[in-house]
């Protein structure tokens, strides 16, 4: 029995999308794309053609949507202030995972905890760092930042102004949550004399790595960079980072065990099976 053929090429009828699908799947795909080159101040490079293509949608669609490209231009950056910043928590939380792994004999004594501090402090500041300084999303970030500042007065500016400043609050929140949690269970806590707050650690922490991410961008020596150092409480000289120096020094400044945790047998005990089994949060 033979089947009627399917029409190809000019034959094929396109499936008609909805004004509203239409603008979702541009949008996704201009994100994409600026995403994986990286976003220039003037946006000049996202040509409006090439969305098209890559969102596989009708000229005439967009062209009904979006008369001039001036407009969708002012939608991206709206699309992209939303989401502006990205997160490398899980990658971190593996990093934690691994490195207690391998001390958590170092839990038994105030010394050894201490290394076990500073040991977090020398890794990951330098994955944090490598993980933005290769990221052409946290490029875009950056850009975003001074596109903000190029736009002309006016609703466009106001609400990129205001998702960029939502965004920080987000990122400096789960910074502030996360060196607060970690901390604690490590039995360390704020030095009450210091009059800071974690969240001020948080934006003191993102200041040091972005400035040094965007340090390196145009000297690339800065990435490669490496101090024998042996900071105190360190058990041994080893090769710093300059990103993992800012933090130790941040942390030397604002933390002190907290003289209120008594580590008997089974908060160590505790401890040692909180830190091999963090997990990520969602989302």
């Amino acid at each position: 029995m033979s089947h009627p053929q399917q029409p190809t090429g000019l034959g094929r009828m396109r499936r008609r999308l909805s004004d509203a699908e239409t603008e979702r799947r541009m949008l996704r795909a201009a994100v994409a794309m600026v995403n994986r080159t990286g976003l220039t101040v003037s946006l000049d490079h996202i040509g409006l053609e090439d969305v098209i293509r890559e969102a596989d949608v009708s000229r005439s669609a967009v062209y009904r949507r979006w008369p001039y490209k001036d407009l969708f231009i002012s939608d991206l950056v709206r699309q992209l202030a939303a989401n502006a910043t990205p997160t490398i928590v899980a990658d971190e939380v593996a990093m934690i995972r691994q490195i207690a792994a391998g001390h958590l004999d170092w839990l038994g004594t105030p010394e050894l905890r201490h290394a076990l501090v500073m040991e977090l402090l020398r890794q990951l500041p330098l994955l944090d760092f490598q993980t933005l300084y290769s990221s052409a999303g946290w490029r875009t970030y950056l850009a975003l930042h001074a596109t903000f500042m190029s736009l002309a007065d006016g609703e466009l500016r106001d609400e990129v102004g205001a998702a960029l400043a939502q965004s920080e609050r987000e990122h400096r929140a789960r910074v502030a949550q996360a060196w607060e949690q970690l901390t604690g269970l490590l039995g360390y806590r704020l030095r009450p004399e210091a009059g800071v707050t974690f969240d001020i650690v948080a934006t003191l922490l993102d200041a040091a790595i972005r400035g040094l991410v965007i340090m390196a961008l145009p000297t690339p020596g800065i990435a490669a960079h490496r101090v024998r150092a042996w900071p105190a409480g360190a058990v041994a000289s080893a090769e710093w980072s300059l990103p993992a120096l800012g933090m130790a020094g941040l942390a030397a400044a604002f933390l002190e065990p907290d003289p209120a945790v008594e580590w008997d047998s089974e908060r160590i005990a505790r401890v040692g099976r909180t830190l091999s089994g963090l997990t990520a949060p969602p989302g």
